[in-house]
């Protein structure tokens, strides 16, 4: 049964069995007791996040450097040769910039720590500003874009060759800029361990990769034009690059919005957690598991146990310690975990080796440390 116990409230923790009421672990913060999760073991399976943002903010410093340059570049060739599809790049180019700035300003703001405002973290701000990067691709590359095909086609001005042929050589040189950006931030990829999760890098790659594709896409719209007098294959060129940025926009904006409404872990890691908190011999069901990406590298840990007979309060406080610590110590992702201590339904006790006596109705106790 669960009766309160006045004389067991510690250190603004309140047990009812075992119990902290509103209390919010990081780590595993209980009683007094605190583990951050990188003072547990197995804080060495997973990279360190300061490092790992050095090297995120040298990749999207590359891919700014080389987007402004080559934005410049592009503008000048199209306002000289006039021609709509390196205009469109140009705008491309723009948005690839403005984009990188939201970037460098997730890092900083993701790294903030938690306070009284925002008790779990500022980890989903990494997101939102992944999201604004995905409008900026869609409204001042996508759009313009179409802008740039779509008045080809009403006013076909005539353009001179030599102004295109300036123009090829200014896209020959984004092309290489753009590539080198792209091995930079696919090496990063292929080499740091967590950083495909990433929004930032994931982010980088989607927009050097879309800008190679890009600038291939407008050299071959303004060599048809040349070759055959037609304004229509510039003008296709300009809507090619359109629908490939709109749609690049709408998969980085999907995957923020995956995580700003709150994703769960992935569930390998879902199982195993399940499986150390069933390994446990003071559980005797687990009801419930709920989990929550709280960012790159931090975690929610939700879960509804039940406890055998016979433990007293200081004993399941002492065991929520223990299990806590012990999730976060082998998950140091894991860094705000509750658990909430429920008598199991009578369908379960029945069933239970370690079954309690039926009682007259279902009571719950609340644990969290």
């Amino acid at each position: 049964m669960n009766q309160r116990e006045p004389d067991t409230e510690k250190s603004g923790t309140k047990t009812s069995g075992a119990t902290t009421s509103g209390a919010e672990t990081s780590g595993a913060t209980t009683s007094g007791a605190e583990t951050s999760g990188t003072e547990e073991s197995g804080v060495g399976n997973v990279p360190d996040p300061k490092k790992s943002d050095g090297k995120t903010r040298i990749t999207i410093l590359v891919a700014l450097a080389a987007n402004i340059v080559i934005a410049v570049a592009k503008a000048i060739g199209g306002l000289i040769s006039g021609s709509p599809a390196l205009l469109s790049e140009a705008a491309h180019s723009v948005a690839d910039s403005v984009n990188e700035v939201f970037l460098l300003t997730a890092l900083h703001r993701s790294r903030r720590p938690a306070d009284r405002r925002h008790p779990f973290g500022y980890g989903k701000e990494r997101y939102f500003w992944s999201l604004l990067a995905a409008v900026g691709i869609f409204v001042m590359g996508g759009c313009f874009s179409f802008y740039q095909g779509y008045h080809a086609l009403v006013t076909d001005d005539g353009e001179s060759p030599s102004g295109y042929t300036a123009g090829l050589i200014v896209l020959g040189v984004a092309l290489a800029a753009e590539g080198s950006s792209l091995l930079r931030a696919l090496h990063q990829l292929r080499k740091q361990k967590g950083s495909a999760k990433d929004p930032a890098v994931r982010t980088v790659v989607a927009e050097d990769a879309t800008a190679v594709l890009g600038v291939l896409l407008a050299m071959a719209g303004m060599v048809l034009h040349l070759v055959t007098g037609e304004v229509a294959w510039e003008a296709g060129a300009s809507f090619g690059i359109g629908l490939l940025l709109v749609f690049v926009a709408y998969r980085l904006g999907a995957e923020a919005r995956v995580q700003l409404v709150g994703e769960s872990v992935d569930p390998e890691l879902r199982g195993r957690i399940a499986s150390l908190l069933d390994a446990q011999p003071e559980i005797d069901n687990v009801a419930q598991l709920l989990t929550m990406r709280l960012g790159l590298d931090s975690a929610l840990i939700a879960a509804r146990i039940d406890l055998v007979p016979g433990l007293d309060s200081e004993e399941i406080e002492l065991i929520c310690v223990r299990i806590k610590r012990s999730v976060a110590g082998t998950w140091p992702e894991a860094d705000h975990v509750f658990l909430d201590i429920t008598e199991a339904p009578p369908e379960t006790q029945e069933t239970s080796q370690n079954s309690r006596a039926p009682q007259p109705s279902r009571t719950s106790r609340t644990g969290g440390t």
